[in-house]
């Protein structure tokens, strides 16, 4: 018990953990030592942002997809993955109702999907122009690897975010998983984006073969990026795709990763995300430490999620009012609008008056 507080005071003086202290973290047994690391993740997570929680809404647009990540559903070639694209009118409903529940942010997420990229990415500025006119609250973008011309064209429409997830930061694994895919293009994709004025939001895959030192060099390289948002995803196998058979792991570890991140980002947002347990996963993951309900989506639209395509969809627990007797529940709170869009002016302010060309050695290699 010694170790773990000496950890949480070096967390407390705003000390980085190294990798070692990282890994005695992750390896928490069962019982009170782990609700300890909890309780300490929620006391962090008090001290930067009371209890306030923020919403966030999903909207998942295309499904269409180039690549061929070995554990996603809609690699290019799963036939068992749910495809579409949705009509701009659709997407400006889904973006209306979403608002007028309370969301304080909409995430536009796409797959790879060549329709929206090529002419210079003419249609998805499109998209984005007209939702950013219809909608008040702040927007990210989660478009996978675009360049960087069309990143900055992207972010002058008045956008904030910028979501694109490495899953590892271990070279060889992710090859593994991002099959084709080449590591330091999908690096450079943030320096960039970061550059043309988004905050960033970064994110682990978790149960896909890591070791506690491939998280540990993980979390140092999202220091060094200077993410605004990290999270942390439980792989679900998917139909159709080389991982299908791949043994499911349970959320336990993805738990001690958000308490662990809450330690190492006492000021940042960390998702509890709808997309893995539904509705039945969300306290155990605030109860961790995180403070952003992510993948909110309105039923009867015909939307997907990621990880779990319909999961708590279409009977409504995906909803604002679905998880906010949650949150309630744990002496939490859903924050006000102008709170949240508070919060996102700080980060900037803090963000943007450092060196834009400085991004340490981690991030391009």
């Amino acid at each position: 018990m010694k170790v773990f507080e000496s950890i949480f005071e070096r967390s407390l003086c705003g000390q980085p953990l190294n990798q070692s202290e990282v890994a005695a973290l992750l390896a928490t047994p069962p019982g009170k030592p782990l609700e300890d690391l909890f309780a300490v993740a929620r006391a962090f997570r008090e001290r930067s942002f009371g209890n306030h929680v923020f919403i966030y809404g999903f909207i998942y647009f295309s499904t269409y997809c180039q690549n061929y990540c070995n554990f996603c559903l809609y690699r290019q070639c799963n036939q068992s993955a749910p495809r579409y694209r949705k009509p701009i009118e659709d997407i400006l409903d889904v973006a209306k109702a979403l608002e007028d529940d309370g969301a304080h942010l909409l995430d536009l997420t796409m797959g790879e999907d060549r329709f929206y990229t090529q002419n210079d990415g003419e249609r998805l500025l499109d998209l984005v122009a007209r939702v950013r006119e219809a909608v008040a609250v702040p927007l990210m973008i989660s478009p996978g690897v675009i360049n960087a011309e069309l990143l900055r064209a992207t972010a002058e429409q008045g956008l904030d975010w910028y979501a694109c997830y490495q899953e590892t930061f271990n070279k060889r694994l992710f090859s593994r998983l991002r099959k084709g895919q080449d590591f330091h293009s999908r690096l450079k994709a943030k320096v960039q984006a970061m550059q043309a004025g988004f905050l960033l939001e970064e994110g682990l895959l978790v149960g896909v073969g890591e070791s506690s030192a491939d998280i540990g060099a993980a979390i140092e390289a999202m220091r060094n990026l200077q993410a605004s948002q990290v999270r942390a995803m439980t792989f679900r196998p998917q139909r159709g795709t080389p991982m299908a058979n791949w043994q499911a792991p349970d959320s336990l570890d993805e738990l001690r990763l958000i308490a662990t991140l809450r330690l190492c980002f006492p000021d940042k947002l960390i998702p509890a995300s709808l997309d893995v347990d539904g509705l039945d996963g969300l306290r155990a993951r605030l109860n961790a430490g995180a403070n952003v309900v992510t993948s909110v989506i309105p039923p009867r639209h015909g939307l997907a999620g990621v990880s779990r395509a319909r999961v708590d969809i279409e009977d409504s627990q995906r909803t604002v009012s679905s998880v906010t007797p949650v949150i309630k529940g744990l002496g939490l709170k859903i924050a006000p609008i102008l709170t949240y869009q508070q919060w996102i002016k700080k980060e900037k302010r803090r963000f943007f008056r450092q060196d834009q060309t400085d991004f340490r050695s981690a991030q391009l290699g």
